[in-house]
């Protein structure tokens, strides 16, 4: 089925371009995308670097309802959904060690540290309306961003300049899906207000699966003179769904819409009310001043604070996650005749000052107290990066940080048991790179960068509630090589990037009896990949108007090199929740009246399930679509009404598996088809 998938696809995408070609306006060609990782400032072409830009329209050529979909449809990504709302991430297989939620990925929203000190980072609290586009970077990235091995999201919120006044869109879909979301923008640059609001709800597709989020933001921007721009950003979230559990492989095949029935002493999910209760509440400082033409700095300030109640299975988990922090950075371009040169340094720091509680479940509420932790958790870094761009296309980028990470953990519930600590030492994460124009528009590229990446609050505390400060860093070296270019006028972009990790220490989820996780440390893994794109912009005509069609592929070959557990040994198995082969194609097709169709195509290879690679999830092939008119009434106003389907093969399949699963409890099942329409409406002020 891949092979004839890989076929079709590439026929599509083939007939395309053999078709007649005109001469292209700047609005059609591709390439052309500025990007800020790295703090470069300039053409993805030319940074030296894999990454991926997933732009406004990106995104809304999907249900408009989660950046999941979008995400997926990148080389190298993989964004899973456990049941709606319960979201993890997979930038070349770091969901290894993400049971739930976002790990080893560092996120930032509108240039603020949105990942914890802790490690973790409450991606679910954000609605699909706060994301106006977002840059990913793979692999290590810690030169700039601080620890990490599993790369760095930059997602931006910020209003663009031709922002309506008023905007709203109106969602329903199948099993009870509801969006509404209203965004209301005053002033202009020199002083300028975005108010947001946006709901979400869903009954879901299995059982105990409903869910409902509420998402307020309030932005404002404070523009004094030329030298300096003053935001800020104030977000406050309120977020609830059920959790269905995972089943096993016989649960799956009888019904996949049922959720964990009971087994054993453990109660069955609606029996335990299993559920998440999560509200965060956010507010950052962004001062951006430019001292003169070459000298200028950015400096955020942020406080947050995440309230967070977990019956499950097990127990009842009660967690206060108050936090802090800040980032400055600091630009200096030296004014040289020969050489283009920019230089990048600054620091960050985040303290955290959590208390997580456990407690007996009874029937979904706090029973008798069984645990109550203070939790203080740290971690800063200092970094600094040149960047020389030299004659003949020559770009030299070279960037080293110092890493330091603690945590302090006292369990109030045991007075006798002492203090638990441990203090990761200074760790060095450089990264040099090279890109280098070879021919007209043809740029190659290497890197090579070292990550480091300590274990989380939710790994060292997880939920056996077994302290293990013993659990060691990961270590890993990435070497990377790749090319990007432009053909056919700048119609036809292509990228292609092959990586070569190395991960020692490799921290890995496993799972007891009762089916809670905890982690240990793996020997080694071997990690190598391509991942290639290639994308092209259909001529205009009378009919056609910037349509496209686009092709990605990831080739994974993850391994442990070395992983002994007891008697079991896992050397030259395949890593678990990776699979070899995905592939994501899609055509955008545009008319000149405003209609538009977007078909979207998504591919897996089988998952191995577990360290031992004895269980797999099957390969499946998904289909979607989104037709839509779009209109620009009187007054510049614009209105779209828009319809789609997802999963219109109706493929059973399980998005986002439990790793080692104890009674090889794996599955949570995706939704079936389903279908959704929509209304949006932009009021843009009268010129």
């Amino acid at each position: 089925m891949r092979k004839t998938s890989i076929i079709l696809i590439t026929g599509l995408l083939f007939g395309f371009i053999s078709s007649p070609q005109q001469t292209p306006d700047s609005s059609q060609t591709l390439g052309e995308i500025i990007v800020k990782a790295f703090e470069q400032n300039q053409s993805l072409k030319k940074i030296p670097a894999p990454i991926v830009q997933i732009s406004k329209a990106k995104l809304d050529r999907f249900n408009n309802t989660s950046i999941l979909p979008a995400l997926n449809s990148v080389p190298g990504v993989r964004m899973e959904e456990r049941s709606p709302g319960s979201y993890r991430m997979n930038v070349r297989g770091s969901t290894l060690r993400s049971p739930f939620g976002v790990r080893n990925i560092k996120v930032y929203w509108n240039e603020i540290p949105f990942t914890d000190p802790g490690g973790n980072t409450y991606l679910n609290q954000l609605s699909f309306f706060n994301f106006n586009s977002l840059e990913i970077i793979k692999g290590p990235a810690g030169s700039l961003y601080g620890a990490g091995t599993g790369g760095v999201i930059l997602a931006n919120n910020n209003p663009e300049q031709n922002t309506p006044v008023f905007s709203s869109s109106l969602i329903y879909g199948s099993y009870d899906l509801g969006s509404l979301n209203i965004q209301v923008n005053q002033g202009k640059d020199n002083f300028r207000n975005t108010f947001n609001f946006s709901r979400l709800q869903s009954h879901g597709y299995r059982e105990h699966t409903s869910m409902h989020r509420d998402v307020t933001s309030w932005q404002t921007q404070i523009a004094s003179g030329k030298r300096e721009t003053l935001r800020f950003n104030f977000l406050y979230g309120d977020l609830y769904y059920e959790t269905p559990g995972a089943l096993t492989k016989s649960e799956y095949l009888k019904d996949p819409r049922a959720a964990r029935p009971a087994a054993g002493s453990f109660p069955s999910a609606d029996k335990a009310k299993a559920a998440i209760f999560q509200k965060t509440w956010l507010g950052a400082l962004n001062n951006h001043f430019k001292f003169n033409d070459r000298f200028e700095n950015n400096f955020v300030f942020y406080g947050a604070y995440s309230n967070i109640r977990n019956p499950t299975f097990r127990n009842y988990e009660v967690r206060k996650e108050p936090h802090l922090g800040g980032r400055t950075l600091f630009t200096w371009k030296p004014g040289t005749k020969k050489v283009e040169t920019k230089l990048v340094f600054g620091g960050e720091l985040q303290k955290g000052f959590f208390n997580v509680r456990t407690y007996a479940n009874a029937d979904g509420k706090p029973g008798a107290s069984l645990t109550n932790d203070d939790v203080n958790n740290s971690v800063w870094s200092i970094f600094s990066q040149a960047d020389l761009r030299l004659k003949n296309d020559l770009n030299i980028a070279a960037g080293l940080s110092i890493n330091k990470s603690s945590i302090r953990i006292h369990r109030l519930s045991v007075p006798s048991l002492p203090v638990q600590k441990r203090i990761y030492k200074s760790e060095a994460a450089p990264r040099i790179a090279v890109s280098k124009r070879v021919a007209s528009d043809l740029y190659i590229y290497g890197s090579v960068a070292k990550g480091f990446s300590p274990p989380t609050t939710a790994e060292i505390l997880p939920s056996t509630s077994i302290i293990s400060t013993d659990l060691n860093a990961e270590h890993g070296i990435s070497y990377e090589s790749g090319f990007k270019t432009s053909f056919v006028k700048r119609r036809l972009y292509v990228e292609v990037n092959a990586f070569y990790y190395q991960l020692k220490n490799a921290i890995v989820q496993r799972r007891d009896a009762g089916n809670a996780d905890y982690f240990t440390n793996a020997g080694a893994t071997k990690q190598k990949g391509i991942e290639s794109q290639i994308a092209y912009v259909v001529r205009n005509n009378s009919l056609m108007d910037g349509s496209r069609v686009w092709i990605s592929h990831t080739l994974n070959d993850f391994i442990y090199k070395e992983f002994k557990q007891l008697t079991n040994d896992y050397a030259g198995k395949k890593l678990p929740s990776v699979a070899k082969h995905t592939i994501a194609a899609g055509a955008d097709i545009i008319t000149g009246p405003g209609f538009y169709l977007n078909i979207t195509y998504y591919y897996s290879d089988p998952v191995y399930l577990n360290d031992a690679n004895t269980d797999a999830a099957a390969s499946y092939n998904l289909l979607g679509a989104r037709l839509g008119w779009k209109k620009i009434a009187s007054g510049n106003n614009r209105f779209e009404l828009f319809a789609g389907v997802d999963n219109a093969f109706d493929v059973t399949y399980s998005l986002g598996n439990d790793i080692n699963a104890a009674g090889g409890r794996y599955y949570n099942v995706a939704a079936g088809r389903n279908f959704y329409c929509g209304l949006t409406l932009n009021m843009y002020q009268k010129k």
